[in-house]
């Protein structure tokens, strides 16, 4: 059922175990383990398809453009591998979004049958709290629709932040959301951010073959990541010839018909200026919890960011939240859907544990690409543990080399002081955003660095890289 198809149902409803305002990848989620669970659920939407953020502007589209991206960088690679191509490369801006709509259509199509099929009733329309057990649905005519609940599970999500000082006009200066859909290749593309979003929009352009400059205001590259692998991610980007400008804030941007410039200035006061066609701001998301009905309630903000226990419950008693939202959580997909399904076990009385957030992986799809889980090595060091280090370069990986994508390593952190015990392990390199969820178990069931390197990994592959990560912290890497 669509968000439109739902808008004619009458205004008087049967009450509902929860209702779930918001169909992000933690609203659906969640919609769904109730369904499951046997509750009599809800969802309510305001856009016209289900998948929030995630699907429909931010990580499907995206990653759907770094595919386009890696396969032009493959075309220009293919007398390496022996294969002839004649005629130019190039890349077809309207293919590629051609091809990028229909992944996010056939996606959005996957979560509307998933919702009919466990039963959730769909609302299309803004849903606000309105006091306790009651959400209100408007639709696009202005007809509100009351719904009368036990729970109350708020997922709407995020959007890119905003600078005072730098205006987004949609067409020279850009966020996420703009670029995703613009229709030609920048001529040079200015970034401003080093994090996920940032450095995912310079891969795709530089592969697209725009001239990209990344300025960061911390001192490295996706500042979240391990000193290290922020290090070499900066090392590729260099050598790919994106230009990178780290400890550097932006002063001042002036927008013109056909150019955006902008002053720089490094932590030692100097200043420089950069012309580039378009801009992209990239510093971080907000949430999106203005005008969904909290001064009906008590629920706790920061920032708009809303506060959790462990259980996922505001405080307001019977309203939960999820996703993007929530405060000091990771604004990451997966940990939405995560807490969706933490929050609806425990309405129906499953008494689930709490998230471990040390145990979340990231995930930055750039080229190259990074996978991280646990403690970084500082962080490690900082919280006391007797560290112990290992890492092992792809450049020594049999199926790397076949591939021919050899940059970056993988990094384990262990506690010498606990029987190596494995704290943390991250990875820049080919396929590092599938192979980090090796490290999931390992982290989960608290392994040692020694049973890690006894656990028989098959060859050639670029898991190889992690068992060979486990020998060299114990001190007898055997490829190297």
């Amino acid at each position: 059922m669509s968000p439109s198809a739902a808008s004619s149902t009458p205004a008087a409803q049967a009450a509902f175990d929860v209702v779930v305002i918001g169909s992000g990848p933690g609203g659906y989620v969640a919609a769904i383990r109730a369904g499951q669970l046997g509750l009599r659920t809800a969802i309510v939407e305001k856009d016209t398809r289900f998948g929030g953020t995630c699907l429909l502007r931010g990580c499907i589209p995206t990653k759907a453009l770094l595919e386009s991206a890696e396969t032009i960088d493959r075309a220009h690679e293919a007398a390496e591998f022996g294969i002839s191509i004649t005629g130019a490369v190039s890349v077809d801006m309207a293919g590629v979004h051609k091809r990028k709509d229909k992944v996010v259509q056939q996606n959005a199509g996957g979560v509307a049958f998933l919702l009919k099929k466990n039963k959730v009733q769909t609302f299309a329309g803004h849903g606000r709290i309105a006091g306790t057990g009651a959400v209100t649905v408007t639709n696009a005519a202005g007809e509100v629709t009351r719904l009368e609940t036990k729970h109350i599970v708020l997922a709407t999500g995020s959007a890119p932040r905003r600078l005072p000082n730098i205006a987004v006009d949609g067409r020279r200066v850009l966020t996420s959301d703009e670029l995703l859909e613009l229709k030609e290749i920048p001529s040079h593309l200015l970034v401003l951010g080093a994090g996920a979003v940032g450095v995912e929009f310079a891969s795709v352009f530089k592969s697209f073959g725009a001239q990209v400059t990344v300025v960061e205001l911390m001192e490295r590259l996706v500042p979240v990541e391990d000193d290290e692998v922020g290090a070499e991610f900066e090392k590729v980007f260099r050598r790919r010839g994106i230009g990178v400008h780290t400890g550097t804030k932006v002063v001042s941007v002036e927008v013109t018909d056909d150019a955006v410039r902008a002053v720089l200035e490094n932590g030692k006061g100097e200043k420089s200026q950069v012309t580039a066609s378009h801009m992209l701001v990239a510093v971080g998301r907000r949430p999106v919890t203005e005008d969904c009905g909290l001064d009906t309630t008590n629920i706790e903000l920061d920032r708009g960011f809303i506060h959790v226990d462990g259980l996922q419950r505001t405080s307001q008693p019977g309203v939960y939240a999820i996703g993007d939202i929530v405060a000091g959580k990771p604004q990451l997909a997966h940990a939405a859907s995560a807490e969706g399904i933490l929050a609806m076990e425990h309405i129906a009385g499953l008494n689930p544990t709490p998230i471990d957030w040390t145990q979340c992986p990231g995930a930055t799809y750039s080229h190259p690409e990074i996978g991280s889980l646990g403690l970084t090595e500082r962080e490690a060091r900082k919280r006391g543990y007797d560290v112990k280090v290992g890492k092992f370069p792809f450049q020594a990986i049999g199926k790397a080399k076949i591939l021919n994508n050899t940059a970056g390593f993988v990094k384990i952190v262990a506690d010498a002081g606990c029987h190596d015990q494995i704290l943390g392990v991250h990875i820049i390199g080919p396929r590092a955003t599938d192979l980090i969820s090796e490290a999931g178990p390992l982290l989960r069931n608290e392994f040692t660095v020694g049973e890690l390197a006894r656990i028989i990994h098959a060859h050639p592959t670029l898991s190889e890289a992690i068992v060979e990560a486990a020998h060299a912290t114990l001190g007898h890497a055997i490829h190297l």
